[in-house]
């Protein structure tokens, strides 16, 4: 089954929330965001990390992903912000210039990617010296954490443990991410953990009609229609309360600079 990111229906999966500002927290602590003047933002979705590298300060902020109808999506939601470009193009061979960036941002992207060697070194390609890449994923422990009425998506596994052999498979572990970024020439490699809050909804209902559209969670449409209506079941018989749930996933994020 799996998503289909080039369908029409996927443009506006990844455009439905902000950025919270425990990222924005994080990437400050590791980044001197001020003294960025051009930013790229790999595998962007919808354009909600691009749009906050803008509101952070940076001047440019190009967005590239493989999905032309992501991209549209992506367009629309940034449409306000005249200092965002969008290009269609993958992580392997973007077809921007070589030390053009200060900064580079790849999340949630690697778990789709086989050849983290050829992408590395292609975001190597197009920093300026000294500049910054930052790379967030959940390796397979970040993944597999128990559910709880913060942490949503534990409760996918719980109740479909087919789904942890898919999941855990396309993770990767945080010592290759360290070693193949030594390889591809990164230096100054740093890794920190961040519970980032996803998403606040001001019902239970707001979270499972969030659920149930599948909305920016690819591992779900792993799942049938009928499991689907499990899950949410579950989810809504696991969680007692009813009002202002705050949604946080458990991230790995590493700095590395060229």
């Amino acid at each position: 089954m799996g998503i289909d990111f080039h369908s029409n229906k996927s443009s506006r999966t990844y455009t439905t929330r902000n950025a919270d500002k425990s990222w924005v927290k994080a990437i400050n602590n590791l980044v001197p965001i001020g003294n960025i003047p051009k930013a790229l933002d790999i595998g962007c979705g919808g354009g909600i990390y691009s749009k906050a590298l803008s509101d952070m300060g940076v001047g440019s902020v190009t967005g590239v992903d493989f999905s032309k109808a992501i991209i549209e999506g992506a367009k629309a939601n940034c449409k306000e912000y005249r200092n965002i470009l969008f290009k269609h193009g993958n992580a392997y061979d973007t077809g921007l210039d070589s030390n053009s960036f200060n900064l580079l941002l790849e999340r949630a992207l690697i778990h789709h990617l086989e050849d983290l060697q050829a992408c590395f070194k292609e975001a190597y390609r197009m920093l300026q010296d000294d500049g910054f890449y930052i790379v967030q994923d959940r390796t397979p422990e970040d993944c597999l954490l128990e559910g709880n009425e913060s942490h949503i998506r534990g409760y996918f596994f719980e109740l479909f443990p087919k789904l942890i052999e898919k999941e855990t498979n396309r993770r990767h572990n945080s010592q290759f991410v360290i070693e193949t970024l030594k390889e591809a020439g990164f230096r100054d490699i740093e890794e920190v953990k961040l519970w980032e809050i996803r998403k606040v909804y001001d019902t239970k209902e707001q979270l499972l009609n969030d659920l149930s559209e599948r909305t920016g969670r690819s591992i779900l449409h792993e799942l049938e229609d009928k499991e689907m209506n499990l899950l949410i079941n579950h989810i809504d018989a696991s969680i007692a309360t009813n009002d202002n749930i705050v949604e946080r996933d458990r991230w790995t994020i590493w700095k590395a600079v060229k």
